[in-house]
């Protein structure tokens, strides 16, 4: 009997001693790749504080950056922010998984548009976040008169100052809808025609950039560049001489999302954070700091009616119409990748 109480006193001093080891508990940390320029810091905090999640935020410039770092396996990452297209090459590799949708009940209130996607049906592995267009963009101090074609673009009278966007299928829109053909085609001699075009534009660009356009169109360096909206529009706040624009050829609308990696760490802080961004007061000031549209369908009626009645936030339904849905080409990818390939090394 006093054997087994000895025992037992050793027994318990051994779990004590490994309590005091093991310290406090790691805190939690939801890590996520995405865009730059989309989950405004503050979100981010309001989450943290509210959770006590720390997030781990990186970002990428393109998304085919995004789908080399997960095809190349141990990215740590919970959460990623693919556009569109991504989304379909990502599931068929099996780098996203499924959503367990009832760990998602905030879902139930995207508007109906982004409900019937036509990448992702039903939503299977994508949470739509925020969407807008492509376009151009233009400073009226070089521009004097209204840009209104992606034939600007190529008009001699900004030589030097006209900026592409540093991104093979964001240049072939262009490339191509100003030729009358459409920004997805799969199409060989269209595709060719485009890189043509691309290739004659080269000597009047100041360059291709992915990453301060805004600013560089904002600051007068660049007369005309084409554009993301999102990022022209934050710097259209501060400045009233930028203007941007849907060319009459169309333009693109793209829609950037969240998925859950295949091999998240911390799925359950991942199904959180995905149903606190679709909070219709979140959806809102998501809107309100980042001049992005959001998918959540009560947050724009939430929105200050200078915001809610931004054109260049939500294009009129006309516009619209016009603007092709880039999608995943598939084989023809090739195409542009090997067109891709003269154009950057044109002279």
């Amino acid at each position: 009997m006093q054997t087994h109480r000895v025992l037992a006193a050793l027994a318990a001093a051994t779990v004590f001693a490994a309590g005091l080891s093991a310290g406090p508990a790691a805190a939690e940390e939801l890590a996520v790749y995405a865009w730059s320029g989309e989950l405004p810091d503050e979100i981010v905090k309001d989450f943290e504080k509210e959770t006590g999640i720390t997030v781990r935020f990186d970002t990428f410039d393109s998304n085919e950056t995004l789908i080399a770092k997960l095809s190349a396996g141990g990215s740590g990452y919970d959460i990623v922010n693919p556009s569109q297209y991504a989304v379909q090459i990502l599931a068929k590799q099996g780098l996203i998984v499924d959503l367990d949708q009832a760990k998602i009940p905030n879902l139930a209130g995207l508007s109906e548009t982004f409900k019937a996607v036509s990448y992702d049906p039903g939503n299977k592995v994508s949470v739509p976040y925020v969407w807008g267009t492509t376009g151009l963009a233009y400073n009226t101090d070089c521009v004097t008169s209204p840009v209104t074609s992606w034939k600007a673009m190529w008009d001699p009278a900004y030589k030097g100052r006209i900026y592409m966007l540093d991104n093979m299928l964001a240049a072939y829109i262009a490339g191509l809808q100003v030729n009358g053909f459409p920004a997805n085609s799969t199409n060989p001699d269209e595709i060719a025609k485009a890189t043509q075009s691309l290739i004659d534009q080269k000597p009047l660009l100041g360059g291709y950039n992915s990453t301060n356009f805004a600013d560089l169109v904002s600051s007068g360096e660049a007369c005309i560049v084409e554009a993301w909206s999102g990022n022209v529009l934050q710097v259209m706040k501060d400045n009233p001489k930028v203007k941007y624009v849907l060319p009459e050829e169309g333009g693109t609308m793209w829609v950037d999302g969240y998925s859950i990696t295949k091999d998240a760490p911390n799925p359950v802080a991942a199904y959180k954070f995905l149903d606190y961004l679709l909070r219709p007061a979140v959806a809102t000031k998501v809107t309100e700091l980042a001049q992005l549209a959001t998918s959540v369908e009560a947050s724009k009626a939430m929105l200050p009616a200078a915001t809610a009645g931004n054109t260049a936030i939500f294009p009129p339904a006309e516009s619209l119409a016009k603007a092709d849905f880039i999608l995943d080409l598939g084989p023809a990818t090739k195409l542009y990748q090997d067109g891709w390939t003269k154009v950057k090394a044109a002279q």
